[in-house]
């Protein structure tokens, strides 16, 4: 078990969430293996991994840009809820 010392009803009250007895046990267990798995990874040798290294290459997936027509101004205000004009109407909210 880790030594870190976690206070399980501190941070159920930070979440807003209320739990058992036997849920904050649990979350304690939980919190320790995830204590212990994160000591192991710092005790790793990463001195030679560059600090931008991927596991996984990267590739663009954009596609590239092609005119389209465009909706005309009443097509895209046709679903408006509220419009004044030629323009959607929304409510204040600033006064």
């Amino acid at each position: 078990m880790a030594d870190v010392p976690i206070d399980i009803a501190y941070i159920s009250r930070l979440a807003r969430i209320s739990l058992t007895g036997e849920e904050s046990s649990r979350f304690s267990a939980q919190f320790a293996r995830l204590f212990d798995f994160i000591r192991e990874l710092q005790a790793l040798d990463v001195s030679g991994v560059h600090a931008t290294a991927q596991v996984i290459p990267l590739s663009n997936v954009m596609r590239e840009d092609e005119l389209k027509p465009c909706l005309t101004q009443d097509e895209a205000l046709a679903n408006a809820p509220a419009r004044e004009g030629p323009f959607f109407k929304a409510p204040r909210i600033l006064e």
